[in-house]
């Protein structure tokens, strides 16, 4: 029997579940523990069809929009977001809903309202379409929010007053990218408000910092994570700028193609905040099962976050 080739998987922490995406997923079973299936659940909970999928076997309906769902069922809203119109229409029918918008999401709104209230005109650092963009855009009224997606936007974007801007971000973003759009933006427009704090999270902040850490010596960085995940996708990114020869988004260990491996001797490894951590060790396991692999744990911040749970589920 031929020796497995040696290689070297450097893992980046922090990796995986965010305290957000824990807090959304503990909602859906809260609900289904406290009021019985079906819960209804507007919107994937979280970008992770294995995690969806799990929450669907023990009674969670997944649906578009609250028009798909029975008055008399509770509904919980995703951990993105929602337009206001949304509680404002379970409210009208008398649902039980349950918002399992990430906090920090929910600060983006609240700042966002502040700066409406006080007058200003408002820029949203983010992604079309995407629903945390698409529940941001939602919190104020038509046309008092502008999208900028790139540092081209941000060049053409002409305010009705460039002395009363005001700016948010999603909270998934690449930290470099933003980073490029915010200083455009500011070289344009120097009294434009920033955010009290930093509105990219730190679970993604965090992710992004240590896939940086093995990028740079990685031959080959795999990330887990579903393709509609917005911080997953900038994982991959943020590896190839860190200087991996190579880097791919995988759903699972199933979607490895192990031609990928030719010629390489350190695998970088990191997941998405909604990829859970069992994905990851399958995902090790499959590399173990062909390479003598040797783990090296690259650490670039401990997480001790915890948010409280919504009342209805408490």
């Amino acid at each position: 029997m031929t020796a497995k080739p040696p290689l070297t998987v450097l893992l980046a922490a922090p990796r995986g579940f965010c305290a957000g995406v824990d807090r959304a997923i503990q909602i859906v079973e809260k609900a289904l523990e406290r009021y019985g299936a079906p819960v209804y659940v507007r919107h994937e909970i979280v970008h992770n069809k294995h995690v969806v999928n799990r929450l669907k076997a023990m009674g969670a309906v997944f649906v578009k929009e609250l028009d798909e769902c029975p008055d008399d069922r509770p509904v919980v809203f995703s951990a993105h977001g929602v337009p206001k119109r949304v509680p404002a229409e379970a409210a009208r029918r008398n649902m039980l809903y349950v918002d399992a918008t990430c906090p920090l999401v929910s600060k983006v709104h609240v700042e966002a309202q502040r700066h409406h209230k006080a007058g200003k005109e408002i820029l949203l650092i983010g992604h079309a379409g995407h629903p945390e963009v698409i529940g941001t855009l939602g919190q104020l009224p038509e046309g008092a929010v502008h999208l900028i997606e790139t540092v081209e936007d941000a060049a053409a974007f002409t305010p009705r007053d460039p002395e009363n801007l005001a700016f948010v971000t999603q909270t998934t973003l690449s930290v470099d990218d933003t980073a490029e759009i915010v200083a455009a933006l500011q070289a344009r427009f120097p009294a434009m408000a920033a955010p009290h704090k930093e509105d990219i999270c730190y679970a993604t902040t965090n992710r992004q910092a240590a896939v940086k850490a093995i990028g740079q010596d990685a031959d080959l960085v795999l990330v887990v994570g579903a393709s509609n995940s917005s911080n997953s996708v900038r994982l991959v990114e943020v590896a190839l700028r860190a200087g991996a020869r190579a880097a791919h988004l995988v759903a699972s260990a199933e979607e490895i193609d192990w031609a990928w491996f030719e010629g390489v001797s350190t695998l970088g490894l990191s997941a998405g905040a909604s990829a859970p951590e069992d994905l990851v060790e399958d995902l090790l396991a499959a590399v173990a099962g062909r390479y003598a692999v040797t783990i090296r744990e690259a650490v670039v911040a401990r997480e001790d976050v915890v948010f409280k749970l919504p009342r209805e589920v408490a």
